[in-house]
């Protein structure tokens, strides 16, 4: 068994904390450890050594990457020339990663949150296990997906939905269909229609011969170029980069999981495992929150930096170089950079991806 950290996302939703320069995977948003730091500790030792694991990141980042993990080597960092979605870096993996074709490939978010790490080691060996296709009975070897366990109708995450128990006694689902983040109404259909719907985590185990096929079948057009651009970079560096260029940008979960679901590829592991994606200001408070009131702290204002606040709740303060001073407030995000300063409703923190995309645009046009 081998990983693949994917470390590629730019965290839009975590702005102006999260830049270009350093998105949301190398910030210490949860104590002193970045969040693809403490992602590499979660694997390694207690599930493999450091040899097998790899990162996938945008090359821009390569050196970040390095400097986070120094026990990887720059075989280990595969920089892509441009971001263009999930699909696009793990066919890139299963092309340039020289692994058995029956060895598993596990796949997961460089930037999420797993508070049992125990729990969750043991539920990728399962999955590991499933994938390999050694339980009788159970046909092809599948495409192993985790889902979480909903509490509520989100409309940040995507959905799984599946049927009955797989044959072999796996504890494992059939998949069979995957929903793309759904409106807080869609998702609270979702939920009421059916006992097994869950979050998707975004993380995989496959054997490499599987997702390599399934690749193949459902989007041979990335992962046919992909695979191209790596045979010939040993001769041409720019290979790469052109192959790049002609992908259309689209998620594991639309180019593979969802048409392999409808064909009885796919199977879930329920996870839970304290897991969150941290993938929004108010996510991350909530985060922030439980760890105050488990450590029997006082939970008003939670976050980091210098702060100083009178009665305030719910509300989440990332400070900056200065003092930030909360009054009476309630279900608040205030985020203080030297160079912007956010302050937001907490149910609204979504939002804060299209105000930085409304602003990496303007500098673009201001180029």
């Amino acid at each position: 068994m081998y990983a693949v950290i994917l470390a590629g996302g730019s965290g839009t939703r975590l702005w102006p904390l999260s830049r270009p320069d350093r998105p949301k995977p190398f910030l210490p948003l949860l104590g002193k450890r970045t969040l693809l730091r403490a992602t590499f500790d979660r694997l390694v030792p207690g599930l493999l050594g450091p040899g097998d694991v790899v990162v996938v990141t945008d090359r821009r980042y390569a050196a970040l990457v390095l400097e986070e993990l120094p026990e990887l080597d720059h075989s280990q960092v595969l920089g892509e020339p441009v971001g263009r979605n999930t699909a696009a870096a793990i066919a890139y993996a299963t092309a340039a990663i020289e692994r058995p074709p029956d060895d598993v490939m596990v796949v997961l978010p460089a930037d999420h949150l797993v508070r049992d790490e125990d729990a969750f080691r043991a539920l990728l060996r399962g999955a590991a296990a499933l994938a390999e296709g050694g339980q009788p009975g159970t046909g092809a070897p599948p495409l192993v997906t985790l889902g979480i366990a909903p509490t509520g109708p989100e409309a940040g995450y995507g959905y799984i939905v599946a049927a009955g128990p797989r044959p072999g006694g796996s504890g494992a689902l059939d998949v069979v269909r995957f929903v793309e983040k759904p409106s807080v109404d869609a998702a609270a259909a979702l939920l009421a229609g059916t006992a097994s719907v869950a979050w998707n985590a975004g993380i995989f185990a496959w054997r490499r011969d599987a997702i390599r096929s399934a690749l193949a079948t459902h989007a041979p057009d990335i992962v046919g170029a992909v695979e191209a651009g790596v045979r010939a970079a040993a001769g041409d560096p720019t290979s790469l980069d052109a192959a790049y260029a002609t992908l259309r940008a689209t998620s594991i979960d639309y180019a593979v999981m969802e048409p392999a679901s409808r064909a009885g590829d796919v199977a879930m592991l329920r996870a839970d495992v304290g897991w969150s994606d941290v993938g929004s200001w108010a996510a991350l408070r909530d985060v922030l929150v439980a760890d105050a009131l488990a450590a029997g702290e006082p939970a008003g204002v939670v976050g980091y930096g210098a702060r100083r606040d009178r009665g305030s709740e719910s509300t989440l303060v990332m400070g900056g170089g200065r003092l930030v001073v909360t009054i009476g407030l309630r279900d608040t995000i205030v985020v203080d950079t030297p160079d912007a300063l956010l302050v937001c409703a907490a149910d609204r923190s979504q939002e804060v991806r299209a105000i930085a995309e409304e602003l990496a645009r303007a500098q673009e046009e201001d180029r």
